[in-house]
């Protein structure tokens, strides 16, 4: 009995279709790299000062002398919480007394801003910050804005993860879906209890795309900052959905070495490619709701698509619903010009094509014994560590000396080599060598960041972009090295409960860079310090590269000694199993 990919070899790996499914999934991940890092000029901060009313009957001179001065990071600044007592300072004013000479301010009594602030408009015209006044002791709900988002994208991977797991337990298939079935399915898959596997890959897409596009567009209307946090909330759940069922479009249509490409490589692109272009969009528009809706518009232009996109074959082979995938399959086999087979799928193939319940597992399983639990630990550290400095580091750019928005392009910029590394090393280099070396060189150079003088503003960004290369390159490595060392009967229960850990790690990312108001170099050095300890503890971990993946818990990969299995000439061209990895374990943190 043939696999899927067999039985529509005949269309090739690279034709028109393909070129046309591969582009416009791409390109419907570019949202997403919008949406993930909006909150960095939405709810960025701008300079700002206790609010002198024009009531107050203070002189210029006075009105200039009202806010005090304090030192903040070794330097003297204005404060942006207190000033000195207005009925003071009013009487000061009306006896004609000079500030500093003939009154020392020192002695004079402070009090906070309570009419409001003023906010410097050299940046921004408005910001999530400004419209709410999200200052001083409403300070904590900058941070806790963008947890918020990345709270949804954790609810949002456990709801996908929960669904894929439910449609592999109705099915009882792999998430590869090799196997499908035929018009005589198992009952369960025509009865009403799988309404959710009805659904399809593609109506889901564009389901999450919509809920992605029309609830960024609704926070336009936020009238309080509770409003737009509990829809900022929503725009995670969709944003994380949408790349899912992208994801998953993607790799049961395409194959051989361009289902690698994409699911490796082309997806995170396009997500790092729209990353680059929210800088330039939001330079050219200043104010945070006209800046949503910018946002938001893109969104629309993916409602054509719905005629060009079409749905997974795979997936309707596991409904049963063969007509309908050899259609879309013969219409494919027109666009590329060739000519299918009289039968795609024959009636005796899709007869012994029925699913078979599979063996589950759960999340102890992965404590269970002490080789597993001492991998599962270590690439819990790992994973959470990562997440934490990649979007810690991406969202401190707006903190960075010098202008925000190119900040905020070269750190979307580094995204793209980064991951070209990464698709390079997990092709010729050891895993354990390669993540480790990514990790030591992401963490290793954030403490050489306090030890920049402050005349050297540039090379202290420049240092923390290679901090962002080597996090972005880590986090795709240890993608497909975590799915590389446990077997197949565990790999999607291992791969979902990493990717919740580093949910956890995106959520507290904003915490730790707001630890920077506190001391300036506290993030460098405790993200310094946890990425160098993540990066000894893969040595622990065991080596899988050039390795069959293994399929049962008896064949997992045991620890050893780390050593260089690059030159090999038999590692060079590792079997088709490890070749075809990156697959294997993207699909499977579905």
């Amino acid at each position: 009995m043939r696999d899927y990919d067999q039985d529509t070899a005949f269309l090739g790996q690279w034709g028109s279709f393909q070129r046309v499914v591969f582009f416009l999934l791409c390109t419907s991940t570019i949202p997403n790299g919008f949406s993930a890092f909006s909150v960095i000029f939405l709810g960025d901060s701008p300079p700002h000062w206790c609010l002198i009313p024009e009531s107050a009957n203070i002189s210029a001179e006075w009105r200039r002398a009202s806010i005090p001065t304090e030192v903040v990071n070794g330097e003297i600044e204005h404060s942006r919480c207190r000033r000195y007592r207005l009925d003071l300072i009013a009487n000061f004013s009306a006896r004609n007394l000079v500030p500093g000479q003939d009154v020392n301010l020192t002695d004079v009594q402070q009090e906070g801003c309570v009419d409001g602030w003023t906010y410097s408009n050299g940046t921004y015209q408005s910001t999530i910050v400004t419209e709410f006044d999200l200052v001083c002791s409403d300070q904590w709900k900058q941070p806790f804005t963008s947890s918020v988002y990345f709270l949804g994208v954790l609810c949002g991977s456990f709801f996908s993860g929960q669904l894929s797991d439910r449609i592999k337990l109705w099915l009882g298939c792999e998430l590869h879906l090799v196997a499908y079935c035929s018009n005589k399915s198992p009952p369960c898959l025509k009865s009403q209890s799988c309404a959710l596997c009805r659904f399809g890959r593609k109506p889901v897409l564009f389901m999450t795309m919509a809920v992605q596009t029309l609830f960024t567009f609704v926070q336009v209307f936020s009238p309080s900052w509770e409003v737009f946090s509990i829809l900022f909330f929503i725009v995670g759940l969709g944003q994380i959905s949408n790349y899912v069922a992208a994801f998953v479009l993607g790799t049961e249509i395409l194959t051989g070495s361009v289902r690698v490409l994409y699911s490796s490589l082309g997806v995170c692109l396009f997500f790092a490619f729209g990353y680059m272009m929210l800088p330039f969009i939001a330079f050219f528009i200043r104010d945070w709701r006209t800046l949503l809706v910018a946002l938001s518009v893109p969104g629309l232009a993916y409602i054509p698509l719905w005629w060009f996109i079409p749905e997974s074959p795979r997936w309707l082979l596991t409904q049963g619903r063969v007509q309908e995938a050899e259609a879309i399959l013969r219409d494919a086999a027109r666009r590329n010009g060739v000519t299918p087979p009289e039968f795609v799928f024959t009636p005796t193939e899709g007869e012994e094509r029925t699913c078979k319940r599979g063996e589950s597992h759960s999340f102890l399983d992965l404590l269970r014994s002490r080789n597993i639990r001492h991998t599962t630990v270590i690439l819990f550290l790992v994973w959470w560590t990562l997440s934490m400095g990649y979007f810690g580091l991406s969202l401190n750019t707006s903190h960075l000396h010098g202008n925000p928005y190119l900040n905020c392009f070269i750190s979307a910029a580094i995204e793209v080599p980064a991951y070209v590394a990464s698709w390079l090393a997990l092709r010729y280099l050891p895993r354990r060598l390669c993540s480790s070396a990514s990790m030591l060189l992401g963490g290793g150079v954030l403490f050489f960041i306090q030890l920049v003088p402050p005349s050297l503003p540039v090379l202290s960004i420049s240092l923390e972009m290679i901090g962002k290369f080597g996090m972005a390159t880590g986090t795709a490595l240890m993608f497909v090295y975590t799915g590389e060392l446990y077997p197949t009967v565990m790999r999607n229960t291992a791969v979902g409960a990493c990717t919740m850990v580093s949910r956890v790690g995106s959520a507290i990312a904003p915490y730790f860079i707001h630890l920077g108001a506190y001391h300036k170099y506290l993030p460098y050095i405790l993200l310094g310090s946890l990425t160098l300890l993540s990066a000894a503890s893969t040595v622990f971990l065991p080596e899988s590269f050039g390795r069959p993946l293994p399929e049962t818990i008896a064949q997992m990969h045991k620890r050893e000694r780390l050593k260089c299995t690059c030159l090999n000439g038999e590692q060079r061209n590792p079997p088709k199993e490890q070749v075809n990895s990156p697959v294997t374990l993207l699909e499977s943190q579905l």
